[in-house]
């Protein structure tokens, strides 16, 4: 079982902080700026607060505050100063390091106080595009880095998608003139729906008529669709990677599904990209690197 991470090494700091081993050694011995606990002469271990003061410390010192000044502020001041700093600017690194800090400590309730006090200045796009997505860019870094356990990745992200299925459920129904079904959905092997679940939000909030369908859907399940709406227009996205011959495989039985009902599809995902030039694929479908990139968000 993996032990839950409430401590932390040097490069660990300096993989969620940004700030360089050798300068917070610097900061540690001139300024004691942090505590931590000596395993041995070489090598300390540092606490969750030694990490929330550092996070603060390195908002405030990339906004100009010289470290001999913040050095004799307190942890509470050090909060407070760096809570006023990100009332300037919402999409401030503030926000995204204290639902880190949330996340190591599984704190939902300190989650759901970010969220309230965003929530009284801006709609819920625009927090999922200035908080939520950096904090997930920033939790891919951490996991390529070791950083976190496949627990706080889980806790955060499932937390994310109750306020998207809360925000989605809150939407009032809205008459369009666009005929088009959109229907979502993940192939085989994909697991990763809290992009897509976004995106159902979204068109849903633009008066679009969807049909969300989640994970793991084979093509015998999309042919049932093709039989109930005149119109569709299928997205579906793509995170892990395969071979070249496996994603060429899918596409060329995926295409050949969408000539059946005369219909087209958006494929979002970068690892799609080497096989996303070829003409056989260009009629029927487009492809994204990315859900920014769709043309929903122009």
């Amino acid at each position: 079982m993996n032990k839950i991470k409430d401590s932390f090494l040097i490069q660990d700091l300096e993989t969620l902080s940004g700030i360089k081993a050798h300068t917070i050694r610097i900061w540690e011995k001139r300024y004691n700026l942090l505590n931590p606990e000596r395993l041995n002469r070489n090598i300390r271990k540092y606490s969750l607060t030694d990490l929330q003061k550092l996070l603060n410390v390195s908002i405030l010192y990339s906004n100009g505050y010289k470290i001999s000044k913040l050095s004799l502020l307190s942890d509470e001041e050090l909060h407070e100063t760096a809570r006023k700093i990100s009332l300037e600017s919402v999409a401030s690194n503030y926000n995204v390091n204290t639902l880190i800090l949330a996340m190591y400590a599984f704190d939902g309730d300190q989650f759901d106080k970010v969220y309230n006090e965003l929530s009284e200045s801006m709609g819920f796009e625009e927090l999922f595009v200035k908080v939520y997505i950096p904090l997930l860019d920033h939790i891919g870094v951490l996991w390529q880095t070791d950083a976190i356990k496949p627990a706080h990745e889980h806790f955060i992200s499932n937390l994310i998608i109750g306020k998207i299925v809360l925000n989605t459920a809150e939407i009032s129904s809205v008459t369009s003139e666009d005929t088009t079904t959109y229907v979502l959905y993940l192939p085989v092997g994909e697991l990763h729906s809290l992009g897509l679940l976004f995106l159902n939000y979204c068109l849903k909030k633009r008066g679009k008529k969807t049909v969300y369908l989640g994970g793991g859907i084979p093509f015998s399940n999309l042919q049932t669709l093709n039989t109930k709406f005149p119109s569709i227009k299928w997205i579906c996205s793509f995170v892990v990677e395969r071979t070249r011959e496996e994603k060429e495989a899918f596409l060329f039985e995926y295409v050949d599904f969408l000539k059946k009902s005369d219909s087209s599809s958006l494929i979002v995902g970068r690892v799609m990209e080497e096989v996303s030039g070829k003409e056989e694929f260009k009629e029927r479908i487009t492809f994204f690197n990315s859900f920014k990139e769709l043309p929903f968000f122009e």
